[in-house]
């Protein structure tokens, strides 16, 4: 039973996954601190089934790369690379929670879980196989990445088929404030996972994976992850320009955002495994960090 536990949490990719649930459920409070009402159950029910379609997303992503799996350090210990569990067994627990976990969201609000089987699809089949063809799988992965926070708000509202029940809801905050939320989450992912890339790029090559701008640690690919590192400064003022964050938000998003430019501009500079590990944390930090104290200093639009 333990090995099976480490083996499920192995195969969903639990950080990862917990990463993915935190946004969503953080995003899910602040929906329902704009309609005045939280529901904690509704939040549960998000919470379970988030991880059930993360998880799902997760599985289907590892069968389809299960004897890339076997060349990599990092993923050679993995359930299916090392034998201990079938491509059967992880395709139906994958199934399971994909539907699960979909039914749980449909039945929150439509549209998070229509959101949220565009994201299993985009994410296990179209950005993982295009991981080996060309680097643009991340710009494409970069849109099932930043669905979570659109799918959280939008499972506090109640729906009526594409619609929202709450008419004193404005438009404003239906549109703008969980579409600059996915495009804070959106933008983090470029110098997050270039960073990561640039780290393990060595373990990368021997699955035939290309992730970096230009497929090589060279001068270009250090500049991209310092461009995109300094985009999240101004990223990082979109909700108090948009009126739904105060000043605590912005502060603590715009020393993160100079921080990310500071840790970028420096692997320009060293182009070292060191660097990028300065940018890949920072982007560790920044994302739980300025969601949580957005959720705190939220100014609902009107």
């Amino acid at each position: 039973m333990k090995q099976f536990i480490s083996d499920f949490n192995k195969l969903v990719k639990l950080r990862l996954t917990l990463t993915v649930v935190f946004s969503a459920s953080i995003s899910f409070l602040i929906g329902a601190s704009q309609q005045g009402d939280i529901i904690w159950i509704n939040w549960l029910i998000l919470t379970i089934g988030g991880f059930l379609i993360t998880g799902s997303a997760n599985g289907f992503n590892e069968i389809i790369e299960r004897d890339l799996d076997k060349l990599m350090k990092r993923t050679e210990d993995r359930p299916l690379p090392a034998g201990r569990m079938t491509t059967g067994q992880a395709l139906v627990l994958s199934l399971f929670m994909g539907i699960f976990g979909t039914l749980l969201l449909v039945r929150l609000n439509f549209l998070a879980g229509l959101l949220s089987v565009f994201a299993i699809i985009l994410y296990a089949f179209v950005y993982t196989p295009l991981k080996q063809k060309s680097p643009i799988a991340v710009f494409v992965g970069a849109f099932p990445g930043a669905l979570p926070p659109l799918i959280g708000y939008y499972a506090a509202f109640k729906s009526a088929g594409f619609g929202f029940e709450y008419a004193a809801v404005s438009e404003a905050a239906i549109v703008i404030t969980p579409w600059v939320l996915f495009l804070i989450q959106f933008f983090w992912q470029f110098p997050h996972f270039w960073a990561i890339a640039w780290v393990a790029d060595e373990d990368y090559k021997r699955a035939g994976f290309r992730l970096l701008p230009t497929t090589k640690k060279d001068t270009i690919s250090a500049w991209m992850i310092f461009i995109s590192a300094v985009l999240m400064v101004p990223v990082g003022v979109l909700p108090m320009y948009y009126g739904f964050a105060g000043w605590v938000f912005t502060v603590v998003s715009l020393l993160g955002g100079l921080l990310f430019a500071y840790y970028g501009f420096k692997h320009v500079q060293e182009r070292t495994d060191v660097t990028a590990k300065k940018v890949m944390f920072t982007s560790f930090i920044y994302l739980p960090l300025t969601q949580l104290v957005l959720l705190f200093d939220f100014i609902p639009l009107k």
